[in-house]
């Protein structure tokens, strides 16, 4: 595993635009090079001392000179982005606290869904890996509200169920 002072060495990090560059010439690459490449799910990947790191978790070594215990989340949901102001460490559970809305879903709010078969907004909300249902209403704005009041309550982020700015 690569220590702070290796991670150094190697690469520049900017703080205001969460980039790495090459410090020195690296495997073919002159130095000031931005260093690492998107992997499928949007993550930057930076292969160094034989080793493939992302590149939000090389920032937290980098900045703190450790090793995230946990995760590493992305506040605003872009996975490019790491900028160490958009950058917090959390556990799994709260990782899924401030998850970005779901492509496949047509109400724009997460937690909240037509039921076709009742004619009403059926509202959940998954807390510790369970779902847990808030109700069925008539209104889609009472049904917005539970789910909101239950994000509160369950202390998801502010930006639970928002898009990738």
């Amino acid at each position: 595993m690569i220590t702070q002072d290796q991670l150094k060495k190697a690469l520049i990090y900017d703080p205001e635009t969460g980039v790495f560059t090459w410090r020195k010439r690296h495997a073919g690459r002159a130095a000031g090079v931005v260093a690492g490449t998107p992997d499928a799910r949007g993550y930057i990947l930076i292969q160094i001392y034989r080793g493939r790191y992302a590149a939000h978790r090389l920032v937290w070594l980098y900045v703190h000179g450790e090793w995230p215990e946990h995760e590493i989340d992305h506040i605003n949901h872009d996975k490019a982005d790491n900028r160490i102001a958009n950058l917090r460490p959390v556990t799994k559970a709260e990782n899924r606290k401030n998850m970005p809305l779901q492509r496949n879903n047509v109400s724009g709010i997460a937690g909240v869904h037509f039921d076709k078969g009742r004619n009403k907004w059926m509202t959940y909300i998954k807390v510790s890996g369970k779902r847990k249902h808030l109700g069925r209403f008539d209104d889609f704005f009472d049904a917005v509200c539970v789910r909101k009041a239950a994000e509160v309550e369950y202390k998801f982020h502010e930006n639970h169920g928002c898009s990738a700015q």
